[in-house]
């Protein structure tokens, strides 16, 4: 939970209710190669282009970005959905990192969701 703080403190947050925000579901994090591979499931009530879930990344303990999945158009009709990021470069070391989403309307969420990540993928 320290770590989490520490994260929000360094990243710029929108302040709508918790509502407006994209769930993150699931994270899913699988070493692939020399980088990392994060499929992440998302819910949200996507209106249209005036309102939907439109990126997430993976960031670490310290609030360096490690990665960013920027989603180019609503999902009205497909609720949870997945996506996936390729090679994403974690430092040597690390063995966990946080994942939130971000909305057209609300901006980056608060909720953090930590996945560890296992020595050996």
């Amino acid at each position: 939970m320290k770590t989490a703080a520490l994260i929000l403190a360094l990243l710029p947050l929108a302040t709508p209710a918790l509502a407006d925000f994209p769930k993150i579901e699931s994270v899913d994090a699988v070493k692939s190669g020399m980088g990392w591979r994060f499929s992440v499931t998302l819910s949200h009530p996507d209106t249209g282009w005036d309102h939907y879930a439109d990126g997430w990344e993976i960031v670490d303990a310290e609030g360096n970005i490690l990665g960013t999945r920027q989603l180019m158009h609503p999902h009205v009709s497909e609720q949870p959905f997945t996506r996936s990021l390729n090679a994403v470069m974690v430092p040597d070391g690390v063995r966990e990192v946080f994942v939130r989403a971000k909305c057209s309307v609300a901006g980056w969420s608060g909720d953090l969701v930590p996945v560890a990540l296992s020595p050996g993928g």
